[in-house]
C-alpha cells in the first residue's frame, strides 16, 4: 500500500481557482471546477498557447526524471506536484527503475484524495498533503521519512511551482532549506514562468488578480535558485531546449519561451 499523510482537514474550496486544479485544466484533466476553467480562459486571452505550455512542462518532467535516473538517483521529492495525470513522476521513474521511490507533496486536498486511488497498489510512492513553504514539517513527515533515505542522493523537484511563491515568502530560502537536508550528489529540478516575452507583465497581473499567485521572474532570478549547485548542461533554458528528444525550432514561440527550467547537482 502506498504511504499517505494528511495533517489537513480543510474542505475543498470550489469558490476560487486552485493551482493544482488549474494545471489539471490545461492538461485536459477532469479533476477541476468551473471556477478553475474560467481562470484558465482568462489566462488564455493573454497566453493563447497556455495549453501547449502545460504540455511542455509535462514533457520536461519526463525528460528530467529519466536524466536523473540515468545519474543513479532513485529517490524523488516532488514538491507542489499537482493532481495525478499522465506520465507522473513515479510512472516515469519506475518505468526505468522499478525500485525508485517518490513522495508527492501538495497543499490541495484533492491531490490526496486522487493520489490514494492512483497509488493504492504502489508501495514505493507516497502522497503528503502539506505546504512546501514548511520544509521542516515536510522533511519530518512520517511518509517522507519512511520512503526517503536522506543519507543517499535525492532529487528535489519544484516543477512549475516556485512562481507561485511571492518574493516576501523567500522562495530562495525555501529551496535552500530542502537542499540543505539532502547529501552531495542530490539534484534540484526547477521549472518557472519567465519574464521572456512582451506580454509577461500582463500575464503576471492576470495571475495575481485572479489566482493571487504567479510571478514571471527573469532568467537571472530563476538561475539564482540554483546558487551553490552545479548546473548541468544546457543550464537554465526554455523548456523545449532542455535536452530535447526531438528537433526544436530555431525561433521559439511565446508559449515555448514562457517557462524556463534546469537541473543542478549538489557538490
Amino acid at each position: 500500500m502506498a504511504e499517505q499523510s494528511n495533517k489537513w482537514t480543510s474542505a475543498i474550496d470550489t469558490t476560487k481557482p486552485s493551482i493544482a486544479r488549474a494545471y489539471d485544466v490545461v492538461l485536459h484533466g477532469k479533476d477541476n471546477f468551473e471556477v478553475d476553467r474560467a481562470f484558465v480562459a482568462e489566462i488564455a486571452k493573454v497566453i493563447p498557447e497556455i495549453y501547449d505550455v502545460a504540455a511542455y512542462n509535462r514533457q520536461i518532467l519526463g525528460r528530467g526524471v529519466r536524466f536523473l535516473i540515468d545519474q543513479g538517483v532513485t529517490q524523488f521529492l516532488d514538491l507542489g506536484s499537482g493532481l495525478p495525470t499522465v506520465q507522473n513522476t513515479h510512472q516515469v521513474a519506475q518505468s526505468v527503475n522499478p525500485e525508485a521511490r517518490v513522495v508527492y507533496v501538495d497543499n490541495d486536498p484533492m491531490v490526496l484524495a486522487h493520489g490514494r486511488a492512483l497509488l493504492a497498489e504502489n508501495d514505493r510512492t507516497g502522497v503528503v498533503t502539506s505546504d512546501l513553504r514548511e520544509p521542516a514539517a515536510i522533511l519530518a513527515d512520517e511518509a517522507v521519512k519512511r520512503l526517503i533515505d536522506f543519507s543517499r542522493p535525492v532529487a528535489v523537484m519544484m516543477v512549475g511551482i516556485l512562481h507561485h511563491l511571492h518574493d516576501d515568502e523567500d522562495p530562495w530560502g525555501i529551496v535552500e532549506a530542502y537542499m540543505a537536508a539532502v547529501p552531495s550528489g542530490s539534484h534540484l529540478f526547477v521549472t518557472h514562468f519567465c519574464d521572456s516575452f512582451p506580454g509577461s507583465r500582463e500575464a503576471e497581473e492576470k495571475y495575481l488578480a485572479i489566482l493571487g499567485t504567479g510571478r514571471f521572474r527573469t532568467v537571472a532570478e530563476i538561475t539564482s535558485f540554483f546558487k551553490g549547485h552545479d548546473l548541468v548542461e544546457p543550464g537554465v533554458v526554455p523548456l523545449p531546449q532542455w535536452r530535447p528528444e526531438e528537433d526544436v525550432p530555431g525561433e521559439l514561440s511565446v508559449g515555448q519561451r514562457l517557462m524556463f527550467g534546469g537541473i543542478a547537482v549538489k557538490p
